[in-house]
């Protein structure tokens, strides 16, 4: 079998103030946000950090029943998920399914930065929020 994954796309962290972890991350790193976005459709405002070809992504919840929302209430700041870059998130997404995976999303979703994306469950990857993102660019 050929692997789906061809990088990490991305370390997920979630956060209380999106603002005072960007200031940390350029205190700290030296380390400045390229990209800034709300997705509506997630209830989230996040900030990505370049690292090498990934990302840090820094994640915030814009109301408070939105997924990020939920994990700041139940675990507190964090790791909240990593995303692996796929070259076919349809293609990677059914793979998961067809081999027994419990996914959230299913069928590929827009994401920030114009990708598409799709959730595999913690509960199917050993505890891990996995997200699998398609980046078109």
């Amino acid at each position: 079998m050929t692997s789906f994954l061809t990088e990490i796309d991305h370390v997920a962290i979630a956060v209380n103030d999106l603002d005072a972890a960007i200031a940390w991350y350029e205190d700290v790193f030296g380390a400045t946000v390229v990209h800034r976005e709300v997705v509506e459709s997630d209830g989230v405002s996040e900030a990505l950090i370049k690292v090498a070809d990934s990302y840090i992504q820094l994640l915030t919840p814009t109301r408070p029943d939105s997924p990020v929302g939920k994990y700041l209430e139940k675990k507190g700041e964090g790791l909240h998920h990593v995303g692996y870059r796929v070259d076919d998130c349809a293609a990677a997404l059914e793979s998961v399914k067809a081999s027994g995976g419990r996914v959230i999303d299913e069928a590929p979703r827009p994401g920030s930065r114009g990708t598409m994306v799709a959730f595999v469950h913690p509960k199917a990857s050993f505890g891990t929020l996995i997200e699998l993102v398609e980046d078109p660019s």
